[in-house]
């Protein structure tokens, strides 16, 4: 359904498990800086009606994600660690060109928002179904639906604002990069790493 070149091996499942703080922590981070992508998306496309109200519902979802990571940390009594780069979102955005049209920037945009979402939603997936805590399990299984729905709004528009043929090839190139990038990840407790 995600159209994902590559699969997370279930080998990061125990990682993740084993640095569950970490986990946690990238985890509520993520969310914040997917809620500061979407209101970013509002404070430059302000003209784009629709897309504004997205943005604003994806915007405050995410927030709502971290309340909640950050409540299961607490929960656990854990204390939510400094922000890291993430470097997987960084590369992503570096692999489209800059370009001076508002639209295919904002198509560039949508298709990294896109792919990130994606990518969460998998490996939230893997992190569920191959886990023993059955609070998490089940938090991971309702947090993995939410970014699927992201994946899909995210990717809809992008096919809103270009000629589909156009856009899929993008996205289809943008997929073979991450996959390769995948290759070599999935050895830190991070949800990207």
């Amino acid at each position: 359904m995600l159209g994902l070149k590559f699969e997370t091996e279930t080998s990061w499942v125990n990682v993740a498990s084993n640095g569950l703080e970490q986990l946690l922590t990238d985890h509520a981070f993520a969310e914040i800086k997917a809620s500061g992508n979407a209101t970013s998306i509002i404070i430059n496309y302000s003209e784009e009606t629709d897309l504004v109200k997205d943005m604003s519902d994806i915007a405050i979802e995410e927030m709502e994600h971290f309340r909640m990571v950050h409540d299961v940390m607490v929960d656990r009594g854990m204390v939510l660690g400094q922000a890291t780069k993430n470097d997987y979102a960084l590369n992503l955005q570096k692999f489209f060109p800059k370009v001076n049209d508002r639209k295919e920037a904002l198509v560039h945009r949508l298709l990294v928002a896109a792919l990130i979402e994606a990518r969460s939603c998998e490996r939230f997936k893997v992190f569920a179904d191959n886990m023993e805590d059955e609070q998490l399990s089940k938090f991971y299984t309702d947090l993995m639906i939410s970014e699927a729905n992201h994946y899909t709004l995210f990717l809809a528009y992008a096919r809103k604002y270009m000629k589909r043929e156009v856009v899929d090839k993008k996205w289809n190139n943008l997929l073979a990069f991450e996959a390769e990038m995948m290759k070599n990840r999935g050895i830190t407790a991070k949800v990207h790493g």
